[in-house]
């Protein structure tokens, strides 16, 4: 009969609770308008798997035309086609977007609305934030989201997408607006010489591309277990170091293609790479800055688009698009959609986002704003806000 411990105010773990009536989404898809975004979060197959569960999704008007998914494809799964934003916001519980919402978008959003959207720490704002907690929105962020093996599944698969690309681009701007050169080299003549800043998802896949072709391949990360774990993976020696601005200084002059996929996990990316290293740098030779969504890992780079890709800076050319997927949108959308399809159906069958949250699931992780409070350290410290642990909210 004693007094009450402090380990009685800790969350408890709870049974799994799904509910026998599952709870009716209404779950709305906005076109996408930033950022050239091409994608669509959830294709006519998740759509159709969606409605026979017993949920409503309203699509809007050319959602995924870019992607090759016509509006009647999306009709023909049991979808409502609405023709403006305000309409898919008004008549939807659950906003699943690729993008943040723009600024205009911040007006259509409604209290207690769930949106599932990227979070783009590299241009994120503070008043953007505030906006969601006044107005109450429940928000998960892909970039935050994480499962139980501590991988970012939305992440993870844009970054395969985005390893791949970044070498393909590579051999686009080699031969088109760079050195006049294969990326591969061919008898009696060298390979392109490829460093990359990171040794992540994206430096596998950009590794596994780049060998492919027969470059030369070097990685350099922060950590020695990442480039030993990256060297296992790929089944194969490759040049490794540690990131140092002695070892980048001797090896950027003689770098043809620099790729910059240095990130830390739920933070924004760093500069390791300084302007004055840039201009060492041989004529025409290329920079893709992946991390460039993130806040970017060479000081020179500032976000292009698709539509203008490119700039040159001390004689480099530079690629930063932030959403380098989004140049293959149709395979984009498809992976993305694989992920957020059991989220939402597990959300149904939960019947709210309190009692999902409660049990555990993968997406409390993801939750940046819940019951008008900030719920994300990270970005409560980068903006000098207030944060409250989400499970402290959920008790």
């Amino acid at each position: 009969m004693g007094g009450s411990s402090s380990a009685s105010l800790q969350p408890q773990p709870q049974a799994e609770r799904v509910l026998s009536n599952p709870t009716s989404l209404a779950i709305g898809i906005p076109r996408e308008r930033h950022l050239q975004e091409r994608r669509v979060p959830l294709i006519p197959t998740a759509v159709g798997t969606l409605v026979a569960r017993g949920h409503r999704v309203f699509v809007e008007h050319k959602a995924g035309e870019y992607a090759s998914f016509p509006d009647r494809a999306y009709t023909e799964v049991g979808a409502s086609i609405v023709y403006t934003p305000e309409e898919v916001y008004a008549a939807a519980d659950c906003i699943v977007k690729i993008t943040p919402p723009t600024e205009r978008e911040w007006n259509f959003l409604r209290p207690r609305q769930i949106l599932f959207s990227a979070v783009h720490m590299g241009s994120l704002r503070a008043e953007y934030l505030q906006h969601l907690i006044d107005k109450n929105v429940t928000a998960i962020g892909y970039e935050f989201l994480q499962a139980k093996d501590g991988s970012l599944p939305i992440m993870r698969i844009m970054s395969e997408i985005a390893g791949y690309a970044a070498i393909q681009i590579a051999a686009e701007l080699l031969a088109r607006q760079g050195r006049s050169m294969l990326l591969g080299g061919i008898t009696g003549v060298p390979p392109a010489r490829v460093l990359l800043l990171g040794a992540g998802t994206v430096a596998l896949n950009a590794c596994r591309a780049a060998l492919g072709f027969g470059c030369s391949v070097t990685v350099l990360d922060e950590e020695v277990y990442r480039l030993q774990r990256l060297r296992a993976a790929l089944g194969q020696p490759i040049a490794t170091g540690l990131i140092q601005p002695e070892l980048l200084r001797e090896l950027l002059p003689q770098t043809d293609v620099l790729i910059g996929a240095l990130y830390r996990k739920g933070a924004p990316a760093h500069l390791v790479v300084s302007a004055d290293m840039v201009a060492e740098m041989a004529e025409n030779s290329i920079i893709i800055d992946v991390a460039i969504d993130q806040g970017g890992n060479i000081e020179t780079s500032v976000q292009t688009t698709h539509d203008l890709p490119t700039f040159s800076k001390y004689g480099v050319i530079h690629y930063c698009v932030p959403n380098i997927p989004s140049r293959v949108p149709r395979t984009a959308s498809i992976a993305f959609s694989n992920v957020l399809l059991p989220i939402l159906l597990r959300l149904g069958d939960y019947g709210s986002m309190r009692a999902l949250l409660a049990a555990g699931h993968m997406i409390k992780s993801g939750v940046y704003t819940y019951g008008r409070h900030l719920t994300n350290y990270t970005l409560a410290r980068l903006f000098h806000m207030e944060s409250l642990d989400v499970d402290l909210l959920i008790l």
